[in-house]
């Protein structure tokens, strides 16, 4: 297995822990040195925040062990492309590189929706798309099937 896959079968437990908890089953970890130093899941309903995507907490949980306010030499992985906010804090984090499994066009900020790459911005990060696509794919279908089911059996 390519380092790519390993990290984003990382990436995909946490977005497993996330459904556990009924939150929209994102998962993220930052790899620095070949070594995972932050992992999250989208904790949103659990802290009622809109801003607690998984790509955020992880960057926070980087940068506290970095110690530093720049998250240079670190990789994300994560299981759908980020949004423009979670794209944004990667610029101002000075990432180097995000490798995500599925792209999504409703908010990707990453070529989908929008390229944050093409803006005229102070950092470009290196990205990798489509690692392990279809499983990430899979466990968020899955997870807005479940809802829409539930939603047609409230009615």
């Amino acid at each position: 297995m390519e380092k790519y896959e390993l990290y984003m079968r990382r990436a995909l437990l946490q977005a497993s822990y996330g459904l556990k908890e009924d939150e929209v089953p994102v998962g993220a970890v930052i790899v620095y040195k070949e070594k995972i130093i932050a992992q999250a899941y989208n904790q949103i309903e659990r802290l009622k925040d809109p801003t607690a995507h998984a790509e955020m907490i992880a960057i926070t949980q980087a940068a506290s062990f970095l110690k530093s306010k720049w998250l240079t030499g670190c990789a994300l992985y994560v299981t759908i492309e980020p949004c423009s906010m979670c794209a944004g804090a990667l610029v101002l984090s000075r990432i180097d590189k995000v490798i995500f499994g599925a792209s999504d066009p409703k908010t990707g900020a990453f070529g989908s929706k929008l390229d944050i790459n093409k803006l005229r911005l102070n950092h470009k990060i290196t990205v990798k798309k489509g690692v392990l696509e279809q499983d990430c794919a899979r466990i968020l279908q899955q997870f807005f099937q479940t809802k829409r089911n539930q939603n047609h059996s409230r009615n």
